[in-house]
């Protein structure tokens, strides 16, 4: 089973994924940097985030996915893509 994170507020993406079968944990925005480290497949947070956050240059093995604009089949079938 895949666990993903998701970041607070996005509730309809977690239930969304919670139904199709994986795992998914809640993280705060302030939690995110601890989510990188943890043994997650994916994380998926809100592009507001991004910038502040410093993607460009954070190292991480597993997919971020920016969930702006994005409905929770987008954001499931970008997950799934990235598990190809």
């Amino acid at each position: 089973m895949h666990k993903i994170a998701v970041q607070k507020g996005l509730t309809p993406v977690q239930e969304y994924l919670t139904e199709r079968g994986y795992e998914v944990e809640t993280i705060d925005f302030d939690a995110f940097t601890k989510a990188q480290t943890e043994e997650y497949d994916a994380i998926v947070i809100t592009g507001m985030n991004t910038n502040f956050l410093g993607l460009e240059t954070t190292a991480t093995n597993v997919p971020v996915i920016d969930a702006t604009g994005m409905t929770p089949e987008e954001i499931y079938e970008q997950i799934e893509r990235s598990f190809i």
